[in-house]
Formats: structure tokens, C-alpha cells, sequence
């Protein structure tokens, strides 16, 4: 089983609530958590994290497939979010809309909504996640 990532993810908090500096291969990323969590809202907080690694992979995903098509769709939109169902066991229902300002056919929607499903973070959210925690 090999790494998602070639370089470790690694993230730091100091005392300011609650800003989060996260170090990817090429860069800084803050996160911080909105005003009424009792942060500063410099930057998304973890489930808009989430949520845009999911409209990102999307909107790559299908950007490749169209290139490859050859097809003329210059401009794809998606709108996410999420909602939790906490009554009973947990469950977390994600909501995903891509829509085109361009007319495309009945075929390239068909086509593009499977493609959708072959989008790497939405196999990985899809699939049995285990987190292992060492302190």
C-alpha cells in the first residue's frame, strides 16, 4: 500500500485560536475556524477543507476527461456541501452539483456524471477510511 502523498502533510497551532499553519510540498496552507467557533476566519476551517479537496478533484477529474474528448466545454462549475445525519449512527450525506454555461448533450451529462464518481477523493470518501493515531 503506498503513500497518497511522495512528502508528509504537516500542520502547526501555536496559542492563537484556532490557526492552523499546514505545510504541503509546495507551500503554506492556514486554516483557521469562523468567528463563531471563536476563531478569526482567516482561512477555511477543516470540513470547507473537506469539502473543497472534494469539488477540486471533481472539477480536475472532469476537465481531463474533456480534454481528452475533445470536446468543447470550456468552463465547469460545482457547488458542495455536506450535511450530517447524528440521530442513530452517524452519517455524513454530501451534496455535489456541477452545472456547464455552455449547452452540452443529454450523452456528454450521462457520460460526465459516471465520470464523476471515478474522481480519487470520492473513491477515497466512499471507501473504508481507518485513521491510525501514534502521539
Amino acid at each position: 500500500m503506498g503513500k497518497l502523498l511522495e512528502k508528509d502533510l504537516t500542520g502547526h497551532i501555536g496559542t492563537q485560536k484556532y490557526l492552523c499553519t499546514i505545510n504541503w510540498r509546495n507551500g503554506q496552507l492556514i486554516m483557521d475556524e469562523p468567528e463563531s467557533n471563536g476563531g478569526k476566519d482567516l482561512g477555511p476551517d477543516p470540513f470547507s477543507a473537506l469539502l473543497a479537496s472534494l469539488a477540486g478533484c471533481t472539477l480536475a477529474t472532469l476537465r481531463m476527461y474533456i480534454d481528452r474528448k475533445g470536446w468543447d466545454i470550456p468552463e465547469i462549475n460545482i457547488t458542495v456541501n455536506a450535511q450530517q445525519q447524528t440521530e442513530g449512527e452517524l452519517e455524513t450525506i454530501f451534496s455535489r452539483e456541477i452545472s456547464f454555461p455552455t449547452t452540452i448533450s443529454q450523452e456528454q451529462k450521462d457520460r460526465l456524471l459516471l465520470i464523476t464518481e471515478k474522481c480519487p477523493v470520492s473513491k477515497l470518501l466512499k471507501g473504508k477510511i481507518s485513521i491510525n493515531t501514534t502521539l
